[in-house]
């Protein structure tokens, strides 16, 4: 015991001097140690990517240096760039065009007709074929719904155009109902029907594959839950359904919206004549032959700009709208 009382402890003194920082440039370095860690652990991940994004520099970004053209006069010879300053020529003269209004407003027409039809379809043949039984009847419907999707857009136009011909299929049973033979493409009145119909028959059993999907990550003990608190089923597919599958909505309908302008052109090109102009040519046609066919770049290039500059703003409000609402967007 004396010897333990005449121990005595040294304890070591405390540094109440702070700690120097770490190097400004450490976690640059840190960083860049992670990097080339990833890069050497899962190089043959990364190596999938090179193609993608050499398509995306060559096919997308670079091209984007043309629009510069939508400011200068380019003749062809010339500059790549154009060949003097012009401003907003360009710009003020599709502005100032009657056509070029006459186009957009049917670029409109049709955007909204598509968003409006083609958009809520896909979701109602997903909720009915989730309440269906038979797995057979099902993956019937669900095959003959979206064969159409995988078609070439040609054979498309071209089976449009035999159905709605003077002895087409169309007129031949309205004929047997005792009517009279119509030129449905020789009308402007009928193209939008007949564009809007073909863009339901090809595009909606596509995507009902997407929604059939989502629907697969909604919990069932909701539904159990709902039941025994005497819920019928259109209580269920409102209050769980439809919820659950609202960020695959929301996304889907932002996409559609930033494609909004941008009308089918093989289709709306391969359908439309000299005769339907008044209601069949949107913008992308127009620019096609403004652009192309008359070899007006500069002026072709303008109207492309401002199409695309529509699309960024549709794009970006409403993602803005839908984050804000609903929760669900894309970034």
């Amino acid at each position: 015991m004396a010897q333990a009382a005449g121990m005595v402890t040294t304890v070591p003194p405390i540094d109440d001097a702070p700690s120097s920082p770490p190097p400004r440039d450490e976690p640059r370095r840190r960083t860049r140690t992670t990097w080339r860690q990833a890069l050497r652990k899962d190089w043959r991940l990364y190596s999938f990517v090179v193609l993608p994004v050499l398509f995306f520099l060559i096919f997308k970004y670079v091209p984007m240096i043309g629009n510069v053209i939508a400011f200068r006069r380019f003749r062809p010879g010339g500059s790549p760039l154009g060949d003097e300053w012009v401003g907003f020529y360009y710009f003020d003269m599709f502005i100032h065009n009657q056509q070029f209004w006459q186009v957009f407003g049917n670029t409109v027409i049709l955007g909204l007709l598509t968003l409006v039809i083609c958009f809520p379809l896909p979701i109602v043949l997903a909720l009915m074929l989730n309440e269906l039984r038979s797995r057979r009847f099902k993956k019937i419907v669900q095959t003959i719904s979206y064969l159409p999707h995988f078609m070439s857009i040609v054979i498309v136009a071209g089976l449009v155009l035999q159905l709605t011909a003077v002895s087409g299929t169309v007129n031949q049973v309205v004929e047997a109902f005792g009517g009279d033979a119509i030129a449905f493409m020789q009308q402007p009145d009928w193209f939008r029907s007949i564009y809007v119909s073909s863009e339901v028959w090809q595009t909606v059993g596509w995507g009902t594959i997407l929604y059939l999907a989502a629907l697969t990550t909604v919990d069932d003990q909701l539904y159990e839950a709902a039941r025994i608190d005497g819920a019928n089923r259109w209580q269920q597919t409102w209050h769980i359904t439809l919820p659950g599958i609202r960020p695959t909505m929301m996304v889907l309908l932002i996409l559609n919206i930033g494609s909004f302008m941008a009308v089918g052109f093989e289709k709306v090109l391969l359908l439309q004549n000299p005769l339907i102009y008044s209601t069949a040519d949107v913008i992308s046609t127009y620019l096609y032959r403004v652009g192309i066919q008359s070899a007006q770049f500069s002026y072709g290039t303008a109207i492309g700009l401002f199409e695309a500059l529509i699309g960024l703003v549709l794009v970006l409000t409403a993602n803005f709208v839908s984050r804000r609402t609903v929760g669900a967007s894309l970034w």
